[in-house]
């Protein structure tokens, strides 16, 4: 049951990240971590004090900074890149998409402050378009945990994976609930955090822990309700998608991004190609945030537990 899903604590995703990069760089010579002017922000200060050889700041150069990645890789070494979500693609989608993706560059590119969890600093950071950039370039594996725990796991298992790799993560302080180990994060592999069989709720990043509210009051009201944690956007756990809506026959989707190419575009369409299901969506509807505080946002703009519930039973009345 949902309700047994316990929080163990409130930890920012990028404090995360901050402690996963600082295990890896340990256990592994070849990790390099780049910046670009955001080190504090990034929670990268234990991995420099230690390894101060293996890190470089860029200062405020993000495509110079893709570049020196691109080439570090030719050496043998894992660079991890590291700025905003919105400095991280955005800025830097060309030098991103001919000298990693194209070239088939082992790079990690670890992006912090996404979504309109970025809160205060308002809609020019707040990017809402980079989970459908980023999936669309060949090769890209694009990876939104959802807690400090899993951000962790994931920044240790990229440094294994053979490939660029975009992990996208957050900035504030979020319900973490997880196991601590990482042992429940693989890549590619989705997160059955729950089965049901009347709706599939599929989320990802912090909009895992608002399914995780809306499918207990669901479960209040009397429905049986499957939730999937997809960490891993591409490649999809295409398996773990069919067998869930062949049970459940409906669906909701949840992110903190634009509904256009997000995580309900990859589901949509692995159902429409397999099995065609009513399914709703939750995320930013074709627009750009605004300055405010994180949970105020999620509510305006039709992110919050309320509204997931509400499109979790617009999805059940469609079967």
């Amino acid at each position: 049951m949902l309700k047994d899903i316990q929080v163990q604590n409130e930890k920012e995703t990028r404090g995360g990240f901050g402690e996963g990069i600082y295990e890896i760089g340990k256990a592994n010579p070849n990790v390099v971590v780049l910046t670009a002017d955001l080190a504090g922000s990034m929670k990268i200060g234990p991995f420099i004090k230690e390894f101060p050889e293996r890190y470089v700041q860029v200062g405020i150069a993000e495509a110079n900074m893709i570049g020196i990645a691109a080439g570090l890789t030719i050496g043998g070494k894992i660079p991890y890149t590291t700025t905003f979500a919105n400095f991280s693609t955005g800025r830097v989608y060309d030098q991103i998409r001919q000298s990693v993706a194209y070239s088939g560059k082992n790079v990690k590119i670890c992006a912090s402050h996404a979504g309109l969890t970025l809160g205060e600093d308002g809609a020019t950071h707040q990017i809402l378009e980079d989970i459908g950039m980023m999936k669309m370039l060949p090769g890209m594996t694009v990876i939104v945990p959802c807690d400090f725990n899993q951000t962790k796991a994931a920044t240790k298992a990229i440094a294994a994976y053979e490939g660029p790799v975009y992990l996208r993560f957050g900035r504030p302080k979020w319900p973490n609930f997880t196991a601590e180990d990482g042992s429940d994060f693989v890549i590619g592999k989705a997160q059955v955090l729950n089965e049901g069989k009347d709706i599939t709720l599929f989320a990802c990043g912090h909009l895992v822990w608002k399914a995780i509210e809306a499918g207990r009051i669901l479960e209040e009201k009397g429905y049986s309700v499957e939730l999937i944690n997809i960490h891993t956007i591409k490649p999809l756990d295409e398996e773990a998608v069919l067998k869930s809506i062949t049970k459940t026959r409906c669906a909701v989707t949840c992110e903190e991004h634009n509904i256009l190419g997000g995580l309900g575009d990859s589901i949509a369409q692995v159902a429409a190609k397999h099995l065609p299901i009513p399914i709703e969506y939750i995320g930013t509807k074709d627009t750009f945030g605004e300055s405010g505080k994180p949970t105020e946002l999620l509510a305006k703009y039709g992110l919050d537990t309320a509204d997931i519930v509400a499109a979790a039973e617009k999805a059940l009345s469609r079967k």
